[in-house]
């Protein structure tokens, strides 16, 4: 079994936005702010407003792939950028790791 890797929920919080920050210099059409972190099983990750929903598939994942790659930077790993979409709701983010240990 895979030891648990464990990681401060306000270090990942900042890592992200950080992460966005930059993305959003290499992408002017996308404007968000990752107030919120959707933690799933699927996807660990930020949900996508409205007006960011007339991107295409392509021009979103884009933007997940840089936000991941930057943020794999930051936190010393390398993670791959996902979306994902159910019921109407956009998510943008990466999968979630198999066993991580969450912190303040």
């Amino acid at each position: 079994m895979a030891k648990a890797t464990s990681i401060s929920v306000n270090k990942l919080s900042s890592a992200v936005q950080d992460a966005v920050k930059a993305a959003m210099e290499k992408h002017p059409k996308v404007k968000v702010d990752p107030a919120k972190l959707s933690l799933g099983y699927l996807i660990w990750g930020f949900p996508v407003p409205e007006a960011l929903q007339t991107l295409s598939i392509r021009e979103t994942q884009a933007f997940a792939s840089e936000v991941a790659t930057s943020l794999g930077k930051s936190l010393g790993t390398p993670i791959e950028g996902a979306v994902f979409s159910h019921g109407g709701h956009l998510t943008i983010g990466f999968p979630a790791p198999p066993e991580v240990l969450l912190e303040h």
